[in-house]
């Protein structure tokens, strides 16, 4: 706590490395650039200390990770609005951070884990330690591979080329670890196939199968409008594509995501028209059916998009 009774949050390293210090001056680099509501900020650091320390503001409602995987959720139950504008809030950080800042940036570490929530819960991205800022003309960055297994883009994994869709994909296991309350590390044993696939592969199989709802959490079944599921079920499909050119950049995303919010306010508006008794029908929820076909329904803005 400062002086005037701010409260802070200190990021200390645990080790006097010298790769550390030097992800510790490259957070601050890049975080000194942003200023996102969605985004975390640092408020100031030490370098000349024997262990360096950065100085952020405080988030007090801990991360993404906890809430979803922890008995914190039993406390805040995360219901699919909750985590519908968690994803989105994700997605407008990403957008901005790849499209609406001078120089590009890319995270490089999306997870459920480097989250944070507010006093609110609305989602602050932090953790830019190996996060690097790229060149409006470069297309990726060729590096050694990092990040976290489970949400690592299996392309950048094979070819050390790091893209702005690469964090799309990370994106995209985010909001399935959102839709299922699973570990993106977990693996699931497919009987007919004989083998184990991870939860990406068990969210893309089940789409295909028409079997979504049988993998998501149940608080998500409970509260879950059938056509926003299959909006987002699409969103994520395309963002897991194994292509990364053939997936959306974040910006599509939000847009896509967005959707939503004015289908939901144009029928909120039809419905304060209507009749008491219509009312009562318009807001009857619609039976979860996420089937293939059902999903090609609602062509989505990136499908209007040449792959980049």
């Amino acid at each position: 706590m400062l002086s005037d009774g701010k409260i802070i949050a200190v990021k200390k390293s645990k080790l006097v490395d010298a790769n550390q210090v030097e992800q510790f001056i490259n957070e601050v680099v890049i975080l000194s650039q942003i200023d996102h509501r969605n985004v975390v900020k640092v408020l100031g650091c030490c370098l000349e200390t024997e262990v360096p320390l950065l100085v952020y503001e405080y988030v007090p409602n801990g991360t993404l990770y906890s809430l979803i995987h922890s008995n914190e959720g039993d406390e805040f139950p995360l219901s699919w609005e909750i985590r519908l504008r968690i994803a989105k809030e994700v997605a407008r950080a990403l957008s901005y951070l790849h499209s609406t800042t001078s120089i590009p940036v890319y995270h490089r570490d999306i997870k459920s884990s480097n989250i944070l929530l507010d006093e609110k819960y609305r989602s602050k991205v932090s953790d830019f330690g190996i996060s690097r800022n790229i060149s409006v003309d470069q297309t990726h960055l060729t590096t050694l591979v990092k990040g976290t297994l489970g949400y690592l883009d299996p392309e950048y994994f094979q070819s050390s080329q790091f893209t702005d869709k690469s964090d799309v994909y990370s994106f995209g296991i985010l909001v399935v670890e959102l839709l299922t309350g699973r570990q993106p590390t977990s693996l699931y044993w497919v009987e007919e196939e004989e083998c184990h696939v991870s939860l990406a592969s068990k969210f893309l199989k089940s789409v295909e199968d028409n079997s979504l709802q049988t993998i998501l959490d149940v608080r998500v079944q409970e509260s879950v409008e059938a056509k926003e599921l299959e909006v987002v079920a699409k969103v994520v499909r395309n963002c897991l594509n194994l292509d990364g050119r053939k997936r959306p950049t974040m910006t599509q995303v939000v847009m896509e995501l967005e959707v939503l919010d004015v289908k939901n306010n144009l029928a909120n508006e039809a419905i304060n028209h209507t009749s008491p008794h219509a009312q009562s029908i318009g807001t009857t929820k619609t039976p979860i059916d996420t089937t293939s076909s059902t999903l090609d329904k609602f062509p989505l803005l990136s499908d209007t998009f040449d792959a980049r």
